[in-house]
C-alpha cells in the first residue's frame, strides 16, 4: 500500500464503473478515504464494498448531478462525515445519442450538455466551499473528442460538452490558484468499460466520412485500447502532491490515437 494520499478525502462520481470505480480503488489503496456520488446507488455501493474489503473507508452519496440541490446535499453529508474535502475527481459522464445534426432532437443535445457540462461544473461549484479552507485538486475527466479528435461523425453534443469542460478547467485554474486549489483535465481516448452502453447511435452512416485509418488505431498498443487502470494512474499523479505545480492543463491518456485520428 501506498501513501502518498494518506488522510486526504477524495469525492468521484460515476464510481460504480470504468475509469471512476479504477481511481476509486487506487485512490484508497494510496491512503484516500473516497466518497461516491452516483445517481444510482448499487454500483458505487459495490466499488465502496470492496474498498472496505481492502482495508480502505468509503461513503455512498445518491444525487443527480445535473440538479443542484442534489449534488450540494451530497457534497454537505460528505463534510459533514470526514470534516473535509481534499480531491473532486468529476467523471461522471453520458456518451448520449449520437446523430447527424439534422436528427439529433434539442431534447437529446440538453440532456447530453446537462449532465456533462452543468454536472461538471456543479460538481465543482459545490465542493468549492469545502475545498477552498485548505486547498485541493480538482481533475475533471473530459476526453479526446472535441478536444483533438474531430472524427467521431454524430458526437456534437457530447464534443461540444467535452470541448467546454476544458474551457471550464482553465478558466477555474486561474480564478482558484489564490486557494491552492489545482485544477486539471483528463482527455481519455478509447478505454475497456462500459460507457458505450450509454451511448445511442441513430442513422449515422448517411453522415459519416469515409476515412481509412492506419492498420491499428492507437500508435502504442495497436488495437488494444487502454485499461481504466492506467488512466486511474494519470488521476492519481494529479489528485497527489506529484503535481503541486500543474494546473489548467490538459493531459491526453490515448496512446496517441487523438494525434493519428484527429
Amino acid at each position: 500500500m501506498g501513501m502518498q494520499l494518506k488522510d486526504k478525502i477524495a469525492v468521484i462520481s460515476g464510481a460504480g464503473s470504468g475509469i471512476g470505480k479504477a481511481t476509486a480503488l487506487l485512490l484508497a489503496q494510496e491512503g484516500a478515504k473516497i466518497a461516491t456520488i452516483d445517481h444510482t446507488p448499487d454500483e458505487s455501493q459495490k466499488t465502496v464494498d470492496q474498498i472496505h474489503t481492502e482495508g480502505g473507508e468509503g461513503l455512498v452519496t445518491i444525487a443527480d448531478i445535473s440538479q443542484p440541490e442534489q449534488v450540494e446535499q451530497a457534497f454537505e453529508k460528505i463534510s459533514e462525515y470526514w470534516g473535509k474535502i481534499d480531491i473532486v475527481f468529476a467523471n461522471a459522464g453520458i456518451n448520449g445519442v449520437w446523430a447527424p445534426l439534422e436528427d439529433l432532437t434539442p431534447e437529446e443535445w440538453d440532456k447530453t450538455l446537462s449532465t456533462n457540462l452543468k454536472g461538471t461544473f456543479l460538481t465543482v461549484k459545490y465542493a468549492l466551499p469545502y475545498l477552498k479552507q485548505q486547498g485541493g485538486s480538482i481533475i475533471i475527466n473530459s476526453s479526446v473528442n472535441g478536444t483533438r479528435m474531430f472524427s467521431n461523425t454524430g458526437a456534437t453534443a457530447y464534443a461540444c460538452s467535452k470541448a467546454a469542460q476544458v474551457a471550464l478547467a482553465k478558466m477555474i485554474a486561474v480564478e482558484l490558484a489564490q486557494y491552492k486549489i489545482r485544477v486539471n483535465v483528463i482527455c481519455p481516448g478509447a478505454i475497456d468499460t462500459n460507457i458505450d452502453d450509454s451511448t445511442t447511435q441513430e442513422n449515422l452512416e448517411e453522415v459519416k466520412i469515409p476515412v481509412e485509418f492506419p492498420e491499428g488505431q492507437i500508435p502504442l498498443t495497436g488495437k488494444e485500447s487502454a485499461k481504466a487502470a492506467q488512466v486511474a494512474q494519470v488521476v492519481l499523479f494529479l489528485a497527489s502532491d506529484a503535481s503541486s505545480h500543474v494546473t489548467g492543463t490538459e493531459l491526453w491518456v490515448d496512446g496517441g490515437q487523438s494525434l493519428l485520428q484527429g
